[in-house]
C-alpha cells in the first residue's frame, strides 16, 4: 500500500480511550485477585483484559491501516476520468485515494466538519492533506449537509462514503442523504457505502427508488473496529443506466 503523508487522526478516539482504559482495569483487578489468592477471578479478569487489548489493537489497525487497504482494493475499478464524490468526506482518507487516481477527473468531498467523531476535522486540514499528498489540483472541498447536497442532478459518476451516514441521528435524514447521493449519481454510475450501521435500511431506500444492482458484503477484518461486533459492510448499487 502507498504511504501516505497526510494525517488523518483516529475514528472517535474516544471508544479508542474507552477501550485501554477497561483494558488497564480489567488487568488491575486481575493483579488484585492473584494477590488475594482468588484464582478463578484473577484467571477471568485476565482473560477480559487481554480480549479487551485485543480489540483497542484492532481498532488502532483499523483507523492507521487497515480501512485504507480496504478502500484502495474498492477504488481500484476506477478509470482515471470520473466526477467522484465523497459524503462526510472528514480529513480525506477516502477523498484522497481516490483523487490519486483520477488524473484525469475530479474528486469532490463535502462535510460539515464536526469534531465530535474526528477531533481537528476541518476543512484547512483536508487541504492540507490534499497538498502533502500532492493532489490539491484534483479536489474540490465544499462546506454543506448530505441531506441537501449543492449539487445538480447526475453530477457525479462515482459516489462514496465511509462510516458518515450513520452520524446522521433520524432514519428519515439517512434516508434522505441516501436519496440525494441516488441524485446526484448519473445512470450507470456506481455508489460504494460502508458503514457499520443501517446498511440493510440503505439498502431498501435504494431498492425504493427502483436500483435493482445491490449487494451488502463484509468489508472483512480490516475494517473491525474493535471486533467482529463492529464490522463494517459495503453497500455497492449500480444507479440504472438511461
Amino acid at each position: 500500500m502507498r504511504k501516505r503523508h497526510g494525517r488523518y487522526g483516529f475514528d472517535a478516539p474516544w471508544a479508542l480511550a474507552g477501550l485501554l482504559f477497561g483494558a488497564a482495569v480489567l488487568l488491575a483487578l486481575a493483579v488484585l485477585s492473584f494477590t488475594l489468592d482468588i484464582l478463578p477471578a484473577g484467571i477471568a479478569f485476565l482473560f477480559g483484559s487481554l480480549y479487551t487489548l485485543a480489540s483497542a489493537t484492532s481498532y488502532v489497525y483499523t483507523t492507521r491501516r487497515g480501512k485504507f487497504a480496504v478502500w484502495a482494493e474498492e477504488l481500484e475499478r476506477l478509470e482515471g476520468g470520473e466526477r467522484l464524490l465523497d459524503l462526510g468526506c472528514g480529513r480525506g482518507a477516502v477523498l484522497l485515494q481516490a483523487a490519486r487516481r483520477l488524473e484525469r477527473g475530479r474528486a469532490t468531498g463535502i462535510d460539515l466538519w464536526r469534531s465530535r467523531d474526528q477531533p481537528g476535522n476541518g476543512e484547512t486540514v483536508t487541504r492540507t492533506n490534499a497538498e502533502a499528498e500532492g493532489v490539491s489540483e484534483r479536489v474540490e472541498l465544499v462546506t454543506g449537509d448530505m441531506r441537501d447536497l449543492p449539487f445538480g442532478d447526475e453530477a457525479f459518476d462515482v459516489v462514496v462514503s465511509s462510516q458518515a451516514v450513520h452520524d446522521i441521528p433520524a432514519q428519515d435524514g439517512r434516508e434522505q442523504a441516501v436519496r440525494e447521493a441516488h441524485r446526484v449519481l448519473r445512470p450507470g454510475g456506481l455508489m460504494l457505502i460502508a458503514d457499520f450501521r443501517h446498511t440493510p435500511a440503505y439498502e431498501a431506500t435504494l431498492r425504493g427508488l427502483g436500483v435493482v444492482d445491490i449487494r451488502r458484503r463484509d468489508a472483512g477484518w480490516r475494517f473491525w473496529h474493535g471486533g467482529p461486533w463492529l464490522r463494517t459492510e459495503i453497500l455497492e448499487a449500480r444507479k440504472p443506466a438511461a
